[in-house]
């Protein structure tokens, strides 16, 4: 079959700091390709609406699945889905990702037609079964499959994360993934999933609290054929396993692989096995970031971070002595006051780290999507961006965004702009010198993006795609959130529900 597979444009955060690879998309596109079939990726976080229509009219996909892990893009997805409908009538439209396996069913209710399934769960071992069904006539017992008649079997999960390996000769542009100085960046992934259970996030709860790691052999080899000289290592936490770490920068070490690379990790992981981190540090290891979410007790334990404030302040000064630059993220509750924002940016200003902020966000997924008590202000898919509050808040709300953005300001100017890029000279003549400009751009964006006029007028808009309601769910068995149980293997038996 002819596969056209497409990841949907950059939000707000991504237009100033990153682009990613879409490397799930990439590894969708490596399992469909092994099964046989003819596979084309656009990417339009690097590529025009006008570059997928063009394609759409060549190639005439037979299929086309739209990637959605963030539900900010869900009603741009729905709205290709139509477009690429009317061009190409016979075409099977499906969507999958992290967060549309969330709301699969309310998603197929407001396409009204335009979008065949949704597939829950891990898109690797999904896409071959779903292209054969369509072939074949009949998608009911695919697993993960959601379409207008109900629920098929439940999604699978890979055992490893060997394979299928990410079809990167798909990605066109590749020149402008970046993350901060690191230009151009590609991604890979050394592991999957996270034990942990922080309250405001849904990896966790889509995976299973399983966790899962590719074979030193296989990370060394996928390393070794990226060309970027930079690399983003995609994992939620980091060398978890300390062994794990360990036996992939042997590889590494063996094979004389050199980049340079930036990953996310926990404060409480970095102090148990620092000796990894110094060890990949001369690998390369040049940026770290770390979810710090809160810089109080109160707020911590509000998240489950299940890390204390002073080990997160230990954590930075371990990286200091390392040599590895760290960016922290801190959660911005809409319940602050002008007080609380001022406190903060004294926090910020008097470490030396890059301070990101974003908001507290509830998402379908994520355990305070059910138990958080404020109600909903919005239901605009397109503001659940983690820049946007959709919840009330305590300061008016344009009064909030100006205090937002002005906490913002203060660390851009600490660390972007001119007194940056005169530190980062030589990293940005060498970037300019090889045609690099993502990075330069980064230096002098954010006012063009963050403007709190701009944020307070996007819940202005027009609304026609709203998110659903949360439906009533007792947390207290919290598998009840789990999108993948560890019951569900690849040779699960196929049973058909309509819940």
């Amino acid at each position: 079959m002819r596969v056209l597979l497409v990841h949907p444009s950059a939000l707000m955060y991504s237009e100033i700091f990153l682009r990613l690879e879409p490397l799930g998309l990439e590894r969708v596109a490596g399992a469909a390709r092994e099964a046989g079939h003819e596979v084309r990726l656009v990417d339009l976080q690097v590529l025009s609406r006008g570059t997928l229509r063009g394609e759409v009219r060549s190639f005439r996909p037979e299929a086309l699945g739209i990637s959605l892990n963030y539900l900010a893009n869900i009603p741009e997805a729905i709205e290709l889905a139509a477009e690429v409908k009317r061009a190409v009538p016979d075409c099977f439209v499906f969507l999958g990702g992290h967060s549309v396996s969330f709301v699969a069913e309310d998603v197929l209710e407001q396409a009204e037609g335009a979008v065949d399934a949704v597939v829950r769960g891990e898109g690797e071992p999904a896409i071959a079964p779903l292209l054969e069904a369509v072939r074949d006539g009949g998608v009911a017992d695919v697993p993960g499959i959601v379409t207008a008649a109900g629920r098929g079997p439940a999604p699978l999960m890979l055992h490893g994360i060997d394979t299928p390996l990410p079809a990167r000769d798909l990605t066109r542009a590749r020149r402008r993934y970046f993350i901060g100085e690191l230009d151009p960046c590609a991604s890979i992934e050394f592991t999957r999933g996270c034990p942990w259970d922080c309250s405001f996030c849904s990896a966790w709860t889509f995976y299973g609290r399983s966790y899962r790691k590719a074979s030193p052999e296989a990370a060394a080899d996928d390393l070794a054929n990226i060309r970027e000289p930079n690399v983003f290592i995609v994992d939620d936490v980091a060398f978890i396993r300390p062994e794990h770490g360990d036996a992939i920068a042997a590889e590494v070490e063996r094979r004389g692989i050199r980049k340079r690379y930036y990953l996310e990790t926990r404060s409480d992981v970095l102090l148990r096995h620092p000796e990894v981190f110094e060890r990949w540090a001369r690998l390369g290891l040049n940026y770290m970031f770390l979810g710090m979410e809160a810089i109080d007790a109160e707020g911590l334990d509000l998240y489950r971070k299940r890390v204390s404030p002073d080990e997160n302040l230990r954590a930075l000064e371990t990286a200091r002595r390392l040599g590895i630059k760290v960016a922290v993220n801190l959660i911005v509750d809409p319940s602050w006051d002008e007080e609380r924002f001022r406190v903060v940016r004294e926090f910020a200003l008097a470490v030396p780290e890059i301070v990101h902020f974003t908001v507290m966000t509830p998402y379908p997924g994520t355990e305070i999507w059910h138990t958080e008590s404020r109600r909903l202000t919005t239901r605009d898919y397109r503001l659940f961006d983690i820049q946007h509050a959709v919840v009330p808040t305590t300061l008016p709300l344009e009064r909030f965004y100006e205090e937002l953005v002005r906490t913002q300001a203060v660390i851009n100017r600490k660390h972007l702009g001119l007194r940056t890029a005169v530190g980062a000279a030589r990293v940005l003549a060498q970037n300019l010198l090889h045609g690099q400009t993502n990075f330069a751009r980064m230096l002098w964006k954010f006012n063009q993006v963050y403007n709190p006029r701009r944020q307070f007028a996007d819940h202005g808009r027009p609304v026609r795609y709203e998110l659903p309601l949360p439906r009533h769910l007792d947390v207290g068995d919290r598998r009840a959130l789990y999108v993948h149980t560890r019951g569900a293997t690849q040779s699960a038996p196929s049973r058909r529900t309509t819940d």
